[in-house]
């Protein structure tokens, strides 16, 4: 999964190659996917009515997700939270 955070960028590999692309709006409560079937290309959008899509806050325009963390990111869920350590007062 590679995801994108401007609507005017170029195509770093081709779009056939499997790969599938994100984008977001501007607002984050919106994400379109674009990916190839091997006979044309699919266009899948989804909306959070309330709250937004946590986006990393990377300078790279491109990024790279594993399948849990697609799954947890298109839920509305802060995805990065997942791995971060737990709080020193938990561990005391």
């Amino acid at each position: 999964m590679v995801c994108r955070s401007g609507y005017r960028t170029r195509w770093v590999d081709p779009p056939c190659d499997g790969t599938a692309y994100a984008f977001r709006n501007q607002r984050s409560n919106r994400i379109k996917l674009l990916c190839w079937d091997g006979s044309g290309v699919w266009l899948c959008q989804r909306r959070l009515h309330r709250g937004h899509f946590v986006w990393p806050t990377s300078a790279d325009a491109t990024f790279t997700l594993s399948a849990a963390q697609w799954q947890w990111l298109i839920t509305g869920i802060d995805w990065q939270r997942l791995e971060a350590p737990a709080p020193a007062h938990w561990l005391a």
